[in-house]
């Protein structure tokens, strides 16, 4: 025994699988205390390893052992099954579901329930399994009740002699799919108020930091929230003690804390409370039922309560663990995030003038991919890229990154380092493998498509999509923004420039995607910066009916041919795209 303990100890899964099977091939002659303690310390080496398969097929056997050691827990061993079966369907593991299946089948036949033993039975006899363990005690549990002469062709294979019980834990299964504890505990509380007929539901949570129990549903009193200490009142004295309790009177039960009826206006007559377990056997809440409408809270009451408490202790933890996890993810992008302004921050350092370029780059790029209805991690990797393209610059010298005037073909050979620069760092930062995709877009948008960019003179497709996005917004920032040695240029030359590079210099789909753009989110990204100047919304309206290719269509167009309402159009763009920041 002592060796067993230390290999589960050193969390040896595969000691730990064999050993359960191994308690299978013995349910019937070993002693059934060092069967149970063998069990019980396999489903913890399971859980600590998320071995979900193997803990549905561990549970299984726990309900058994548990109810060989004490018929009396026969519900108990009952609502384990189902509570196995929810985790082997889920893992769609077949030796699991086989074995669970066997188990039903094992506690019908030591009931004498011989008819319903015989259809779980045959179900576990139809699935498909390689573990002969339970292949083999599958038929001989078969044969043994053939043997006796029973017929189950009037019984169903889905028949439950707790038909009440199980359509109710079929309800609450369907809860497991539910990740917003709120949700959850709401259809929770409202199932089980239609279900025994009461007036109120109320959910209690336990807050183990502060040792309280919080109400965080409370039908009938809308979003109050009660909080009070774990060990008072009727919930408390249920979150201590683990009983169930059904009370007849409350105002005659000395445990009923009566202040809470005096602080709500409500009046308590019958209760029954009862805890929330999870799979550890660790109290999560408290459930309270108060007021049932025609008499007391019955016996039956009590079972179908258990029934439905037993799946919702694991979908609360499940869903606390994923409101856990959200809550870590959305830290990391926050982290993400911060990481990447700081890494743009200290581009914009080094020459004040091109301070911006990388936000208006991801603005114009983030339109280009909307056009394109691109899919959002794609999108995301854009954007990321996007603000990050030039921070290789932090590798070219001051003299010719600020150089007033035209660089030298050294020079020029020099800045076009950066590309390269950027690709290398990026790619030394590991955060996911995501984030090499954004090295990859980052470090592409100096290639052009047919070719002749750089720094890997990569062709057509070959270079990323989002490579080619950014290649269009980096040239058009770039034309239509101040920089030491020119202004900015006219926009009817910079469209120019875009549109007859396509499939040259350009992806042509990406061209497209941008003269789709409205012109009034082009001027968003016109005065992102410019804070002086106000969007009039008359003006907004105005610019939101044309897009880029129309505007383009009247700027090509003899001056004799433009309507009034086109000059018009023209003028007030123009007004904008002029008012830049003097960029």
């Amino acid at each position: 025994m002592e060796d067993f303990i230390k290999s589960v100890c050193v969390e040896d899964i595969n000691h730990a699988q064999n050993t359960m099977f191994s308690l299978f091939k013995t349910l019937e002659t070993a002693s059934l205390g060092s069967l149970t303690a063998k069990a019980e310390m396999i489903h913890n080496t399971f859980l600590l390893n998320k071995s979900y398969e193997f803990i549905a097929q561990n549970l299984s056997l726990l309900a058994v052992l548990k109810y060989k050691a004490d018929k009396g827990n026969y519900k108990m061993a009952l609502n384990m099954l189902d509570d196995a079966k929810f985790l082997a369907e889920n893992s769609q593991n077949k030796n699991a579901i086989k074995t669970n299946y066997f188990c039903w089948g094992y506690i019908y036949f030591c009931e004498k329930n011989y008819a319903q033993a015989l259809a779980m039975l045959k179900q576990a006899r139809n699935i498909q399994s390689d573990n002969s363990v339970i292949n083999i005690k599958v038929m001989d549990l078969i044969s043994r009740i053939e043997a006796l002469g029973v017929d189950n062709t009037e019984v169903p294979l889905d028949a439950d002699i707790e038909k009440p019980i199980v359509a109710l834990l079929n309800v609450a299964r369907t809860l497991a799919a539910e990740t917003s504890l709120e949700l959850l505990l709401k259809t929770v509380a409202e199932e089980i108020k239609k279900v025994l007929d009461a007036d109120r539901c109320t959910v209690f949570l336990l807050d183990k930091n502060k040792n309280e129990l919080v109400s965080k549903i409370a039908l009938g009193m809308g979003t109050q929230e009660l909080r009070f200490p774990a060990d008072k009142g009727l919930a408390g004295y249920v979150a201590q003690s683990g009983e169930v309790i059904n009370i007849k009177d409350a105002y005659a039960d000395s445990r009923f804390n009566q202040e809470i009826d005096k602080e709500t206006g409500y009046k308590t007559k019958t209760i029954l409370c009862m805890p929330i377990w999870n799979m550890k056997h660790e109290i999560l809440g408290v459930f309270q039922v108060l007021n049932k409408q025609n008499g007391t809270f019955t016996k039956e009451d009590e079972e179908v309560l258990i029934a439905i408490g037993s799946s919702a202790g694991i979908a609360i933890e499940n869903a606390r663990l994923f409101e856990s996890q959200q809550m870590m993810i959305e830290q990391q992008k926050e982290l993400f995030k911060s990481f990447i302004d700081t890494l743009a921050a200290s581009i914009d350092a080094r020459d004040k003038i091109t301070a911006g370029h990388s936000n208006r780059v991801k603005m114009y790029s983030e339109l280009i991919c909307d056009v394109m209805d691109m899919d959002e991690k794609t999108k995301a990797n854009i954007i990321h890229a996007a603000i990050l393209h030039d921070i290789g610059k932090i590798g070219i010298k001051d003299a010719v990154l600020q150089k007033n005037g035209k660089l030298t073909d050294d020079e020029y050979k020099h800045i076009q380092e950066h590309v390269k620069i950027t690709y290398d760092i990026l790619n030394r930062v590991y955060i996911s493998d995501e984030f090499k995709e954004v090295a990859e877009i980052a470090s592409s948008h100096h290639e052009k498509y047919d070719g002749t960019g750089y720094f890997r003179k990569l062709k057509g497709e070959e270079i990323h999509i989002g490579g080619r996005v950014l290649a269009v917004s980096d040239v058009f920032d770039a034309i239509t923004s101040k920089r030491h040695y020119r202004d900015k240029m006219p926009i009817k030359n910079a469209l120019d420039i875009i549109k007859s590079g396509a499939w040259k210099h350009f992806d042509g789909n990406i061209v497209d995607a941008f003269f789709k753009i409205h012109l009034d989110r082009l001027v968003d990204v016109f005065l992102s910066e410019v804070d002086s100047v106000l969007y009039n919304t008359q003006d907004r309206e105005e610019l939101s009916k044309y897009d880029v290719q129309y505007l383009y269509d009247i700027l090509s167009k003899d001056e004799s041919e433009i309507s009034d309402s086109d000059r018009h159009l023209v003028e007030l763009f123009s007004g904008y795209y002029n008012c830049k920041a003097g960029k």
